[in-house]
C-alpha cells in the first residue's frame, strides 16, 4: 500500500522552491502549505496544520487571512486549482504572463502561480511592499503578448493616482490586457477613473474556498454556478475546495449537497455574503455577519462603506459598530488621513440620504495607516481593538486619570 503524501511547508520567500513544489503538487506530488514571510516551518501552528489528515486529492492547503478573526486551513485539489486557472484564461481571452503583486501564501497570489504553471509562462514578481511606481517598473519585465495582474482596491487606487499624474505610468497601466481587482468591492469612483484612463479593469469575486475568483464583472466563469438562498450568495462548480482541515463541523455547515432539478447531487458553498441576482448578474452587497441592529433597524456596515467610499478621499473608509446606550449600536467610520478628503459632515449627510438615520455614523476617526491583513483587506478586529483602546484612553483623560494617548492626533473624533 502506498504511504499517504506528507504536507510540505514551503516558505514563500524561496520563490524557486515554491514554484517547483507547486508544479510537483499540481502533477500529483506532495501537497504544499505556503508559509507567510518570516513564518518558521517549526512553528507549533504550522506543525499542527501539517499533522491534520488531508482529504484525498489535496494539492495545496491555504491558511485564510482571517478577516473575521478566525483563520481556517482550506484544502484545495489540483483539479480545482487547474479548473480555476483555465476558466480565468478563457474569460480573459487566453493564457498570458502574470505580474505577481499579492502575497503567495494566500489564494489571491498563489493562483497567479497556478495560472502561470497551467499556461507554461514565467511569472514576474513585484518587490514585496512595492509602491505604484515600483509595481509598474516590475511590469516592464513582462515579455508575453498578453499581460495580466491581480490587485486589491488599495493597490488599484494608488496606481490610478500615479497614472493620472504621469502619462508614462498611464501608458504602462494600459498595456495590461486585464487588471483583475478583488478581495473587496471596487467603488464606482475607482471604476470610473480606470475607464477614463483606458485601463482594462475586471472585477473579480471569489475566495479561498473557490480556488480564487470565479465570478468576473458579475458573471460566472467556467462551470461556476451561482444562486441566492435566504439572501446569501452560494456557489457551485469544479473549483470548490475539499473542505477545512480538522473542522468537519465547519465543512458540513459551509459546503452543502442538494439535488438539482434532474435529481443529480450538486455541492454548494455557502459564502456568508449577501447579494442579489439581477438579469443574471451577481451583485454582492456585503457580509451577512456585518449587519448590526441600530434602534431596531438592521444596518449593513458594508453598505455604509460603499456609500462613504464614493466620496473623494474616503476610499479607505471602514465602518465598525460601537455600543450606544440608547440605540444599542451605532456605526462609525475609520479612514486613512487624506488632505484632499471632503468633510465628514458631507459624507455623513450622504449616508443618511441614501441609507437612513439608523445607518448614519456618529463620528469618524482618522489614522495615518489602516491596519490591513496580508492580502490587503482591512484588519477589522485590529481596527476595533485600536478604537477601543483609543476611547478608553480618552475616557481616562476626561476623568483626569491619565495623559493624552499616544497617536491621539491620528484618532480625533470629527
Amino acid at each position: 500500500m502506498t504511504a499517504p503524501l506528507v504536507l510540505r511547508a514551503i516558505p514563500v520567500e524561496d520563490r524557486a522552491w515554491l514554484i517547483a513544489a507547486l508544479d510537483d503538487a499540481l502533477a500529483g506530488g506532495a501537497p504544499i502549505l505556503p508559509l507567510a514571510p518570516g513564518q518558521d516551518p517549526g512553528d507549533p501552528a504550522v506543525q499542527a496544520t501539517r499533522a491534520l489528515p488531508l482529504p484525498d486529492g489535496t494539492a495545496v492547503v491555504i491558511r485564510t487571512s482571517g478577516s473575521s478573526g478566525v483563520p481556517k486551513a482550506v484544502a484545495l485539489s489540483r483539479a480545482a486549482l487547474a479548473e480555476s486557472a483555465e476558466a480565468t484564461h478563457e474569460a480573459l481571452g487566453g493564457p498570458g504572463q502574470w505580474l505577481v503583486a499579492l502575497p503567495t501564501q494566500l489564494i489571491s497570489g498563489l493562483q497567479m502561480l497556478v495560472r502561470s504553471s497551467v499556461a507554461g509562462t514565467e511569472p514576474v514578481f513585484a518587490p514585496e511592499g512595492a509602491d505604484a511606481r515600483q509595481l509598474l517598473e516590475a511590469a516592464e519585465q513582462l515579455d508575453h503578448e498578453r499581460r495580466y495582474v491581480s490587485l486589491v482596491p488599495v493597490q488599484l487606487a494608488r496606481l490610478l493616482d500615479l497614472a493620472e499624474a504621469d502619462a508614462d505610468a498611464a501608458e504602462a497601466l494600459q498595456r495590461f490586457d486585464a487588471v483583475l481587482v478583488g478581495g473587496q468591492a471596487v467603488s464606482l469612483d475607482l471604476r470610473r477613473r480606470a475607464h477614463a484612463l483606458g485601463v482594462s479593469l475586471r472585477r473579480s469575486y471569489g475566495m479561498t474556498e473557490t480556488a480564487g475568483g470565479c465570478v468576473y464583472d458579475g458573471v460566472e466563469i467556467g462551470d461556476t454556478l451561482v444562486r441566492i438562498r435566504g439572501g446569501e450568495v452560494q456557489l457551485a462548480g469544479p473549483t470548490l475546495a475539499l473542505g477545512y482541515l480538522g473542522d468537519d463541523a465547519q465543512t458540513k455547515d459551509r459546503f452543502v449537497t442538494e439535488p438539482n432539478r434532474e435529481g443529480e447531487p450538486v455541492r454548494w458553498y455557502r459564502t456568508g455574503d449577501a447579494g442579489e441576482l439581477l438579469g443574471g448578474m451577481l451583485t454582492v452587497t456585503g457580509r451577512l455577519d456585518r449587519v448590526i441592529v441600530s434602534g431596531g433597524v438592521n444596518v449593513s456596515l458594508d453598505e455604509i462603506e460603499r456609500v462613504a467610499r464614493e466620496y473623494p478621499g474616503w476610499a479607505s473608509a471602514v465602518a465598525v459598530a460601537t455600543e450606544h446606550p440608547e440605540w444599542g449600536a451605532r456605526p462609525s467610520l475609520v479612514v486613512e488621513v487624506d488632505p484632499a478628503a471632503v468633510p465628514f459632515d458631507e459624507v455623513r449627510d450622504g449616508i443618511r440620504a441614501q441609507l437612513g438615520a439608523a445607518a448614519t455614523p456618529e463620528w469618524a476617526n482618522e489614522t495615518e495607516r489602516m491596519p490591513r491583513l496580508p492580502g490587503g483587506k482591512p484588519d477589522v478586529p485590529a481596527i476595533e481593538a485600536w478604537l477601543l483602546s483609543l476611547r478608553e484612553s480618552f475616557a481616562q483623560l476626561r476623568d483626569g486619570r491619565g495623559e493624552a494617548p499616544r497617536g491621539a492626533d491620528e484618532g480625533e473624533t470629527q
